[in-house]
């Protein structure tokens, strides 16, 4: 059975306003400038839906019809390439938006790394809210504006730097997605694996597992448990990323 087709049960207005207190989009995505009134209207059209690890939250090619917001969690994007390879082309945590396209069919698949919580709206329910709602159309272009940012930062990422500079710029954009979040942290969520941190860097997983292995005999980083790293040293890590670190 389809996840998306499951019924789920009704929430009473305090309990979906809790959930929107609590939701990553509330201080770092789209809902984020919204008042309790218009948050109110969006939690009444909105499904929430819970899914596993793993879970396929749409496929590449399938009608793009629906948009998601991660409550929380933690999603992987990827293309299917000519050769029949697949490309890490993203990664997405709580608050951000996933789906949301001009294109008639979604250009990637989303697969969730982590137990993750969504907010589904279907497309003509969102361009309704945006028509309504004029911070929230200013806060999807600002979002969208933010992406394109990531890209352009991306393709400097894997065109131009090292690869213990990728590595580094990597770590780094883990430390901003928690700060976007509210939730500045020193020991940070990993799941995604090292073959997926090497499909999405343009490395191979030994390298970047060289590189991760450099950076914990210089005192950098930490990982205290699996898929957790712990930042011991920022300024180094950044320096190294933004190639101003020549003492290595």
């Amino acid at each position: 059975m389809n996840p998306f087709d499951v019924p789920h049960p009704t929430h009473e207005a305090n309990a979906a306003g809790q959930v929107c207190d609590r939701c990553g989009s509330r201080v770092a995505g789209l809902c984020q400038p919204l008042d309790a009134a218009a948050l109110d209207e969006i939690s009444s059209e909105a499904n929430q839906m819970v899914l596993p690890a793993h879970s396929a939250v749409f496929r590449e090619g399938d009608p793009a019809g629906r948009v998601f917001t991660l409550i929380d969690g933690v999603a992987k994007l990827t293309r299917l390439l000519p050769d029949g390879k697949q490309q890490v082309v993203g990664f997405r945590f709580a608050g951000d938006v996933i789906g949301y396209t001009t294109l008639k069919s979604y250009p990637f698949d989303a697969e969730l790394l982590t137990d993750a919580r969504l907010c589904r709206l279907d497309r003509p329910q969102l361009d309704g809210l945006l028509r309504r709602y004029p911070k929230l159309e200013r806060r999807m272009l600002d979002l969208c504006v933010q992406e394109l940012t990531a890209t352009q930062e991306q393709l400097v990422t894997v065109g131009r730097r090292s690869a213990e500079a990728r590595v580094a710029a990597f770590l780094i954009s883990l430390v901003d997605a928690s700060r976007r979040r509210g939730e500045p942290r020193q020991v940070l969520e990993m799941p995604m694996t090292r073959a997926d941190i090497a499909d999405f860097l343009g490395l191979t997983l030994e390298t970047v597992s060289r590189s991760l292995t450099a950076f914990r005999k210089r005192g950098w980083i930490r990982e205290p448990v699996h898929h957790r790293v712990e930042l011991l040293n920022v300024p180094a890590i950044t320096a190294m990323a933004e190639g101003t670190n020549d003492s290595f």
